[in-house]
């Protein structure tokens, strides 16, 4: 098997991927993502012990023990960009030999949770609740750099946002990828579930008028609109889609779970999305470190 060349994955002089500053053996089988760096102490802070901890520049590490569970916890900072770099790193750090630089023969599958912030799309899932993607809507281009292959189902959901919101005569061209069944049939009680759409960014695409005129402006309440059958948007924000589609690819169960801190259809903001933040986490822990 043909070497991977070291411009196309860059191990640094520690031995660790070049990004994340991470060895192989520094990664539990399960990984917590957050946006926020200062977020992975407040995910950590619930371990019992932190045996590793890794940083270089928004990419920030702890990885510990929850009784016997052994869990990473690992900043992506914002947008499908960074989570290309992240979930591409993490997959060579379970999936590939650092000392010969091939592919392992017997692929790895690991668990990885995004645990963030988002906006709400559906009045009645207020600020401050919780919210598990059932599936990741991309109106980024990450994944059509990649070959994604959608099931019946994902193409008809697709088909049905396209013809409602007509997004593709503004020149984006969404994709859609599902949520590990095996994870989110655990994360059930006290979650909303709706599909969680990712956009590419906080301002114009998520509907938001400081000084610039919006090329979309009802794109927001045809989303909130949007139905296909049991299926709705519930909420959006800036990473799931891209966690979900490459972990599809790459083998990974994967999971979005995110706390409503604006209800956009409300005009409603969280008034202490601190709490609301460390409820999720705390609540949304004590689950993974069970399963």
């Amino acid at each position: 098997m043909q070497a991977i060349g070291a411009s196309e994955m860059i191990i640094n002089d520690r031995g660790a991927i070049y990004h994340l500053d991470v060895r192989p053996e520094e990664l539990a089988d399960t990984i917590i993502t957050v946006g926020d760096p200062n977020r992975v102490a407040e995910v950590s802070k619930y371990f019992d012990r932190v045996e590793h901890i890794c940083s270089h520049r928004e990419f920030i590490t702890h990885t510990g023990y929850i009784g016997q569970k052994r869990i990473s916890v690992l900043s992506t900072g914002i947008g499908p960009d960074n989570i290309d770099i992240a979930l591409n790193e993490i997959d060579a750090l379970v999936n590939i030999d650092f000392n010969t630089r091939t592919i392992q023969p017997i692929k790895k599958s690991v668990s990885i949770v995004r645990m963030g912030t988002c906006g709400s799309l559906q009045g009645e899932v207020g600020v401050d609740q919780l919210v598990a993607g059932t599936h990741g809507l991309g109106i980024d281009n990450l994944l059509h750099f990649y070959s994604l292959e959608n099931n019946e189902e994902e193409k008809q959901i697709l088909a049905a946002f396209e013809t409602h919101t007509k997004i593709s005569t503004h020149k984006v061209t969404p994709y859609l990828a599902s949520a590990s069944a095996g994870l989110i049939k655990h994360f059930t009680e006290g979650y909303s579930h709706g599909i969680t759409v990712t956009c590419p960014g906080f301002y114009g695409p998520q509907g938001r008028i400081l000084r610039l005129p919006l090329a979309m402006p009802n794109l927001v309440d045809q989303m909130s609109s949007f139905r296909y059958g049991k299926h709705h948007i519930a909420n959006f924000e800036m990473e799931t889609s891209a966690i979900y589609g490459l972990c599809h690819l790459l083998g990974h169960q994967c999971l979005s779970i995110n706390v409503i801190v604006a209800n956009r259809v409300k005009k409603e903001y969280s008034k202490d999305m601190g709490k609301a933040v460390n409820h999720m986490i705390e609540k949304s822990l004590g689950i993974l470190a069970s399963i």
